[in-house]
């Protein structure tokens, strides 16, 4: 099996690198990863300078871009043949409910999808990397399991409590919970007494319940979710053709 694995936390973060050490074992890797952290990236594209690719010394290679870009120049610049899996994370937190929209880390996964290519992206629950081997080795035996009654690409996304590993619960199918609104900007000054802005935390959840990723892993158990790209209201098409 050939495996492309990149991130959002960047090449340098412990996510990647235990991802790495444990796909390694079962696949051909190639992790194609941003220079930096790019985390709320979503899936963004970098379309106003060019972009570089550099290796480092361990074998990873790193862009001056987004997850989006990364993928993207693996997939059509980087190789003779397409990968057979993309694997996205480990994420330093969570991507469950609306987060998914704003994550980098399931961006990556988007865009080799969006190629037709199967794609995999993995979180942890927790920031901080507690218990980050064990997630990696809960990671390898997601990509070892066989999904052939599903429609070919697929897209997963799968968050994992930070545990040790004989404590993880198992792989739950999960649908996407929800937040409430997002907690205000905060408001502050540089040193120069210009007002600047950061981003404020996520709401909290709002639907948590049976059944969500939420209440997945908040049971100690692995969510697993399978997104789509088709973001169509269907029963307000249906309406619009009547007023229309």
């Amino acid at each position: 099996m050939r495996i492309l694995i990149s991130n959002d936390d960047g090449y340098l973060a412990p996510g990647i690198s235990a991802l790495a050490d444990a796909l390694s074992a079962i696949a051909d890797i190639v992790v194609v990863a941003p220079d930096s952290n790019r985390s709320g990236a979503s899936n963004s594209l970098t379309l106003d300078r060019p972009l570089t690719v550099q290796k480092a010394a361990n074998g990873f290679h790193f862009v001056n871009g987004t997850p989006t870009d990364c993928v993207h120049i693996a997939l059509t610049a980087m190789g003779d043949a397409p990968p057979d899996l993309v694997v996205s994370g480990i994420n330093n937190g969570q991507n469950m409910g609306d987060d998914t929209l704003y994550s980098g880390t399931v961006a990556a996964a988007t865009e080799a999808y969006l190629f037709g290519i199967p794609a995999i992206a993995f979180s942890q629950v927790n920031p901080g990397w507690a218990h980050i081997d064990a997630a990696a080795r809960v990671a390898r035996e997601v990509v070892e399991r066989r999904f052939d009654k599903l429609e070919l690409p697929f897209l997963f996304n799968v968050n994992i409590p930070n545990l040790p590993y004989e404590q993880i619960g198992p792989l739950t199918p999960s649908r996407l919970g929800r937040r409430h609104q997002a907690e205000p900007v905060i408001r502050s000054q540089d040193p120069r007494g210009r007002e600047i802005f950061w981003i404020g935390a996520p709401g909290a959840c709002r639907d948590a319940g049976e059944g969500t990723d939420f209440h997945t892993t908040a049971q100690g158990r692995v969510s697993i979710t399978p997104l789509q790209v088709d973001l169509t209201h269907r029963a307000q098409l249906e309406l619009l053709r009547g007023i229309v």
